[in-house]
């Protein structure tokens, strides 16, 4: 659009939330092109604003995991927006994406420098899991059901070892984590229990300034081994010092974790 050459841009910031059992992660991919929400959100964003729109979201969720606050940004020129409304944004963008993306609000923000990766607090993502010997029913497509009994008091006991700043190479994925700094800070590693549709589901939430890829579903892994009587909670520390994944347990089922919610300095942006 050449007669948008030079004109003044501004960053706009969504909110979406989706259901991530169809897509093949957040990240677009087009070698070879499949369906990403990060991919089916900038074809609409393109369609909208009839330019190419390239995004950059609060953090990358895998194949198979949800969201209920994503934070997308990106750079537009501010005479297309002046045409706009946050309102009738939103309104377009549901229209052109499918019943699995939900865009919940957009807005401008208040500096052309803010980043939905770069500019987040803190990050919080909660893990449903279900245990017993009866699935779950309403919650089987968003919590683990692990047949055998948990010892909660001794997950949450183990939990706490992951509180602070560590090295948590153990709990990467171990070719993400070559020549790169792993030191992550947890606010804080909660068990509670939560009914949803009448069913009691554990969930695991977890707060902190920024995480490692897949080191949530192995935090949860390792944590149902030692609900499960497999591992002593002590193990937790000896997981952290080892800097191995090998060391840690399984990676948790992608369909139990949700990337539940994003916080930014107050005021970091405004509907328009």
């Amino acid at each position: 659009m050449e007669e948008l050459a030079g004109q003044e841009m501004c960053t706009l910031v969504l909110r979406c939330a989706y259901d991530g059992e169809g897509f093949c992660g957040f990240a677009k991919q087009t070698d070879p092109p499949v369906r990403t929400v990060q991919g089916c959100l900038e074809q609409a964003l393109a369609t909208v604003f009839r330019m190419p729109m390239a995004t950059v979201c609060a953090g990358r969720t895998d194949t198979g995991v949800h969201a209920l606050d994503q934070h997308l940004s990106c750079s537009v020129p501010r005479a297309l927006l002046e045409k706009s409304s946050s309102y009738t944004l939103v309104k377009s963008l549901n229209a052109l994406t499918d019943d699995d993306i939900a865009v919940l609000e957009a807005g401008i923000a208040a500096n052309p420098e803010f980043s939905a990766r770069f500019s987040v607090e803190q990050r919080e993502y909660r893990y449903r899991i279900v245990f017993g010997s009866v699935p779950p029913l309403f919650l089987r497509r968003y919590a683990w059901w692990v047949r055998t009994p948990l010892d909660v008091q001794a997950m949450s006991d183990a939990a706490s070892y992951l509180v602070g700043e560590h090295d948590f190479k153990s709990f990467c994925k171990a070719e993400s984590a070559v020549d790169k700094n792993t030191v992550r800070t947890l606010h804080s590693v909660d068990l509670e229990w939560e009914e949803h549709l009448g069913e009691r589901c554990l969930v695991v939430r977890v707060v902190g300034n920024a995480f490692l890829h897949s080191q949530i579903r192995t935090i949860v892994g390792s944590l149902v081994d030692v609900g499960a009587g497999r591992r002593s909670p002590a193990w937790m520390g000896e997981v952290l010092a080892a800097r191995d994944r090998t060391a840690a347990g399984p990676n948790a089922p992608a369909c139990g974790l949700v990337f539940h919610k994003v916080s930014y300095p107050e005021g970091s942006w405004q509907a328009f």
